[in-house]
């Protein structure tokens, strides 16, 4: 019984040295909340009233944050009193100073919070930044081009804003401490398909646009440069994978000797249509 009691007592008095502790936690839990909505509802105002949003709304990620029911003051408020209630959350687990191996855990997710919230802060923000510099320099430079050329000027635009947001993510993944062997290759590997597709778009278009004898297998060349980029960048994103390359180099082979083949009655249909061309001139 005196045993117990002493427990009993033990108990007691570590809850009781405990509680300035946790009041103290709950207390910074608690204003750390309220001033995050409050700072969160001026930074909301703010964006709204400066007309950023506005501008933003215009741009090809603002109209998709629109399509998925995202607003972009509301997003920067959101993440404004989510990192000031992070702040608050930080704090309180160092005020209780848990110990032990649960205290360990806590201090390790608290220690990794910042971090997180920093990592999809530099995706939104930068998301933003580089739709509004691609944007930006893709007006600048469609004068260099005729009129009739736009798409140039839109494929650069597009190559920049895919290299970009790669570096984006690759700056994210790093800050939240997820980068690694596997991740790099993927991204590398989306960035070849992204870039092949606006390469393959845009140099079609021109080649059609000034060759219009090349329309009828414009439909059969961007088929074959979607898949020519598709396994580049499929071998990319497994190339880490032991065995996997030499799958995807046996497919590429596969594939260089249909489009071979599919080449022939191609140029042969062309070179009859330049022909007879040729002849209705002379």
């Amino acid at each position: 019984m005196v045993d117990i009691l002493a427990v009993l007592g033990n108990m007691l008095e570590t809850i009781i040295n405990a509680l300035p502790g946790i009041l103290a936690a709950i207390i910074v839990l608690i204003i750390g909340y309220f001033v995050g909505s409050l700072v969160g509802k001026a930074v909301n105002k703010i964006v709204e009233k400066v007309g950023i949003e506005r501008t933003f709304d215009q741009s090809m990620v603002g109209r998709t944050f629109k399509s998925s029911g995202l607003d972009l003051s509301n997003l920067i408020g959101g993440i404004v009193k989510a990192f000031i209630i992070i702040l608050s959350i930080v704090l309180a687990i160092q005020i209780l100073n848990i110990g032990g191996t649960f205290g360990a855990y806590l201090s390790t997710i608290a220690d990794y919070l910042p971090r997180l919230l920093g990592g999809i802060l530099i995706i939104i923000l930068g998301t933003v930044f580089v739709d509004f510099l691609a944007n930006f320099i893709g007006k600048m430079i469609r004068p260099m081009f005729p009129e009739n050329k736009g798409e140039i000027a839109d494929m650069l635009k597009n190559l920049l804003f895919i290299g970009l947001i790669a570096f984006i993510l690759l700056l994210a993944l790093d800050t939240m401490l997820l980068s690694g062997s596997t991740v790099y290759p993927l991204i590398l590997g989306f960035v070849i398909i992204g870039a092949g597709i606006s390469l393959t778009d845009g140099l079609i278009k021109s080649i059609t646009d000034d060759h219009v004898e090349f329309k009828e297998v414009a439909g059969y060349a961007k088929f074959m440069l979607y898949a020519i980029f598709l396994i580049i960048g499929a071998g990319a994103i497994f190339a880490t994978f032991p065995g996997v390359t030499d799958v995807i180099a046996n497919i590429s082979w596969a594939f260089a000797v249909a489009f071979g083949i599919i080449l022939i009655p191609i140029g042969y249909t062309i070179a009859k249509k330049m022909v007879k061309q040729e002849n209705k001139a002379d």
